[in-house]
């Protein structure tokens, strides 16, 4: 019989997500799950478990009265960046003059952070994105995307991607890198040359350094057109980056038709995608990932309800965003506000940040608890997984077992 490492022990509820509906969780009772090495061996009653395999070596942890889930599946952050932009979101809450501010030399938006890190050491990024990825697997996310793109340069693009690298390493949790030049336009060129840099030298030195698994662009007014777009996603699929893209979050202008033709990994924020677009976008099974904490952090003047998108049957993920314009690492902060902001209920907004993560990055061995698959686990202080979401500002998250290993 096979020896067992780890077994956790009669849990009062476990979501395994397998459900193929966006609200289906998987719900199982009074379970026990038993982990060999990285992978989860079964899901049966303990009697099973014991009478079936060797565990008189396991580590047995009880979760008697307990919630266990899979771990969640940040698909989109921009992890790696220096600065901070308090005094802009201050001036912003109490409803300030920004343009007397500006002339006053605030400093403020995408282009503060990107001087910011820019000039940071890279010792100095992977120590403060150190310590985002330890509060991160607090809350218990395990799977971390990390996007460059507050670079905007050959040399600090490949230092942010170098550095998210570096915390696949060093860190508990996995991270997946994306490239994101097409982040905005430096000051010192025009978009043609910027582009240009990106096609001509950033993709392929990212791609020879072997450090992205996606290429992603934004798509919206004032900063890259569809067409841009197409080139400099085409430019990535070359050297075998997938597309994903940032696509109407304050317009229209067609990205989300590209995510369609082109069947991307996924599509992000939608604020403004035509309703008549999102079959296509089931169609060719492209995620749509939703950044609730982001509308809420920049009183985004279109927040809108998801309902339309989870009802035509597109698959939907939940992300954080963790960026200085919405400085959050907590998970179950944004399972708050997308039941409340985006209608979501308790169990869509739960496989959204599990499955719907993997989903948005490609992932098929993690977001569910299933035979075969990573042991990617949180074990949670409450019997109840509706208290996730229903417990506002708080972080019952006990126990994460990354890859079959205890790290919190």
């Amino acid at each position: 019989m096979q020896s067992v490492d780890l077994i956790i022990r009669d849990a009062q509820e476990i979501i395994t997500c397998v459900g193929k509906a966006s609200n289906d969780i998987g719900l199982l009772k009074n379970k026990s799950i038993a982990i060999k090495g990285e992978t989860i061996l079964c899901i049966a009653d303990f009697e099973e478990i014991a009478t079936n395999y060797h565990i008189d070596s396991a580590q047995i942890i009880e979760a008697n009265d307990k919630v266990v889930s899979p771990g969640f599946i940040d698909s989109h952050t921009h992890l790696v960046f220096s600065g901070s932009r308090v005094a802009e979101y201050a001036a912003k809450v109490a409803g300030e003059d920004l343009d007397l501010l500006r002339k006053q030399g605030l400093l403020m938006g995408p282009h503060e952070t990107i001087k910011q890190t820019q000039k940071e050491s890279f010792e100095s990024l992977l120590a403060q994105s150190k310590k985002r990825v330890e509060k991160m697997v607090k809350y218990g996310i395990t799977t971390i995307e990390s996007k460059s793109g507050y670079g905007l340069t050959v040399e600090s693009e490949i230092k942010i991607l170098e550095v998210s690298k570096q915390l696949n390493e060093v860190t508990d949790a996995d991270i997946i890198n994306t490239f994101l030049g097409a982040h905005g336009i430096p000051d010192d060129l025009t978009k043609a040359e910027y582009i240009k840099v990106i096609i001509e030298e950033m993709i392929p030195q990212v791609a020879e350094k072997n450090l992205a698994v996606f290429c992603d662009v934004w798509c919206d007014d004032g900063y890259f057109t569809k067409e841009e777009s197409r080139e400099i996603l085409e430019a990535g699929l070359k050297y075998d980056m997938l597309p994903k893209i940032h696509a109407d979050a304050y317009s229209d202008i067609g990205g989300s038709d590209l995510a369609a033709e082109m069947a991307m990994v996924s599509i992000d924020h939608l604020n403004y995608t035509p309703k008549e677009i999102l079959d296509n976008l089931r169609e060719k099974d492209v995620t749509a990932v939703l950044m609730p904490s982001l509308d809420f952090a920049v009183a985004h003047k279109r927040p809108f309800n998801a309902r339309e998108i989870l009802d035509r049957g597109v698959t939907v993920a939940l992300a954080t965003d963790l960026c200085p314009a919405s400085y959050t690492m907590s998970m179950p902060f944004v399972i708050n506000l997308a039941c409340r902001l985006y209608q979501f209920t308790i169990e869509e907004a739960i496989k959204a940040a599990t499955y719907g993560g993997a989903r948005a990055l490609n992932l098929s061995d993690r977001g569910m608890l299933k035979e075969g698959l990573l042991a990617d686990i949180l074990i949670w202080d409450t019997n109840d997984y509706r208290n996730i979401a229903y417990y506002l500002g708080d972080n019952l998250v006990e126990h994460v077992v990354k890859r079959g290993r205890m790290i919190f």
